[in-house]
């Protein structure tokens, strides 16, 4: 697991970044209330069915991200220990871009 400073810079990251996947942990409803553009949204809690299930493909690094980046990193350990490449870019929380509703 990799960690970026800030979400901001987890972002520059991503986009220089060849075959990446934004990947946001958060509950369904937090993720309604505003997101990443172009993020999937698999909530931690659903995150070993979904790789059980193929659901995330191990060939794309993956940035994920939370709201404050807790379960961000609690996703990366996870990930990483199946196989996956991950970068922890934190949360939302303080993040003063534009999120996606």
């Amino acid at each position: 697991m990799k960690t970026t400073a800030d979400l901001k810079e987890g972002i520059k990251l991503m986009e220089s970044t060849d075959n990446s996947m934004l990947l946001d942990v958060r509950s369904p409803g937090e993720y309604s209330e505003g997101h990443l553009k172009g993020s999937i949204n698999i909530p931690l809690d659903t995150l070993p069915k979904a790789v059980m299930d193929g659901l995330i493909p191990k060939a794309k690094t993956l940035f994920v991200y939370c709201r404050s980046g807790a379960r961000s990193k609690r996703a990366c350990i996870f990930l990483d220990k199946n196989g996956y490449e991950t970068v922890n870019i934190g949360g939302v929380m303080g993040y003063d871009g534009a999120l996606e509703k």
